[in-house]
């Protein structure tokens, strides 16, 4: 079995679903906390990037994350991008180079950096996310996006 999809009593890295399944899943989905700077800007980099539409993207705070995905955990400092698509549900740097490898183009090249080992990229990753709003700010309510963006946006 692939380490990227294994459930995470096995990996710790993946997330499993019981309510649907990831082939459930038309368009790949981009997971994010509402309240967060770093996330949000993330948000506006990947929708700035993908000029086909190919993300979807919604809240981990919001209706669309309770149904899709399994609880998260109080400590906000755990989650704060999940990657969902018809091969499975990521989390941690595996989230963002898979999105970036979906993305393609320049931004796809990104997912070299998925030789560095996990442990070291994970560790990095959770540095950042236990630090993301002292460093890059929360905001007092979730991102509403823009007329144009709606489309794009779930609850």
């Amino acid at each position: 079995m692939n380490t990227a999809t294994m459930p995470p009593e096995t990996d710790g890295r993946c997330l499993s679903s019981p309510s649907a399944a990831a082939s459930d899943v038309e368009q790949p989905i981009i997971f994010f906390d509402g309240v967060c700077g770093l996330c949000n800007r993330f948000v506006d980099t990947m929708l700035r990037a993908d000029k086909d539409g190919i993300f979807r993207f919604a809240p981990l705070q919001g209706e669309t994350a309770k149904a899709l995905l399994p609880p998260l955990g109080e400590d906000a400092g755990a989650w704060s991008v999940v990657y969902r698509d018809s091969q499975g549900t990521y989390r941690e740097s595996e989230a963002v180079l898979r999105a970036m490898k979906r993305l393609g183009g320049w931004w796809g090249m990104l997912a070299v950096l998925r030789i560095v080992p996990r442990p070291v990229r994970d560790g990095i990753y959770r540095l950042i996310a236990r630090n993301r709003y002292r460093w890059f700010g929360k905001r007092t309510s979730c991102r509403l996006p823009t007329p144009e963006e709606r489309a794009r946006f779930l609850p």
